[in-house]
């Protein structure tokens, strides 16, 4: 399966807004200086490198090294010497079984074929904790009500879905740990809110820009699920979403904290 969203600029610029504070603060709990550390799918690195700073060692893996040079190029500007990289497939982890103190992945069950078989590998490699978070796009929330992010909503969820994922995983968390095994399952919930001028020009002008450019685009147009047309119309509306003096966005996230 391919990754929905690509890394074009556009994707990045919105991924590396994300630290372990709005990202990841229902696992910063469970964190100790001792621990170690694996996060999945780690992206663009600044979660990663927020980590770094919680725990005494952590290990950054991405499906390609292409991916994964992202996160090394975040660890080296902060000049970090705590992190370790390894290209690795969620389904499949190349590690030794109870490697990890911590097993850790954000916004990443969404997008890989068997969320279930991950849960269990990510089990296999941990000796404490794994910890998951995934928004729900079904469940994100906006004013004014205009069509186009209605089109664009109901666009992305194909897309995504066509590439064998599940975009309305957040809800989903809960009930996957239980069928990958975990004795324990600690389920919670938390929001991303954009909603005054600055958030609003910077998360409509991102959407405005992916909705066109990034690897998305390329797969609504290739499949068929859009025409050029579409996409400007859904380019145009989150301009003038962003535009909006009442303007406001709200993106649901499940969270997840498993232990056997």
């Amino acid at each position: 399966m391919s990754y929905t969203h690509g890394h074009h600029e556009s994707v990045l610029r919105s991924h590396r807004w994300r630290t372990a504070a709005n990202s990841a603060a229902y696992l910063l709990p469970h964190l100790s200086p001792e621990h170690t550390l694996l996060d999945i799918g780690s992206g663009p690195g600044t979660i990663t490198a927020d980590l770094a700073g919680h725990v005494a060692r952590v290990t950054a893996s991405e499906v390609k090294p292409e991916a994964l040079d992202l996160a090394r190029a975040e660890v080296e500007r902060r000049g970090l010497s705590n992190v370790d990289f390894a290209v690795a497939d969620v389904h499949a982890l190349d590690f030794a079984d109870d490697s990890f103190d911590v097993v850790h992945a954000h916004q990443v069950l969404q997008h890989v074929a068997d969320p279930v078989g991950a849960l269990r590998e990510m089990r296999r490699v941990s000796r404490g904790v794994v910890a998951a978070r995934d928004s729900d796009y079904a469940a994100f929330a906006w004013y004014p009500l205009l069509p186009e992010l209605d089109e664009w909503l109901a666009l992305y969820q194909k897309v995504a879905r066509g590439n064998g994922g599940e975009p309305d995983a957040g809800r989903r968390l809960l009930s996957w740990a239980r069928e990958a095994g975990f004795g324990s399952v600690e389920p919670s919930a938390s929001v991303w809110c954009y909603a005054d001028e600055g958030d609003r020009a910077w998360w409509g002008g991102m959407w405005a820009e992916r909705v066109l450019s990034s690897d998305m685009a390329a797969q609504a147009l290739a499949t068929g699920a859009a025409t050029e047309a579409d996409l400007r119309r859904i380019s145009a509306g989150w301009a003038a979403w962003a535009q909006e003096p009442d303007g406001w966005l709200a993106i649901l996230h499940g969270e997840v904290i498993c232990r056997d």
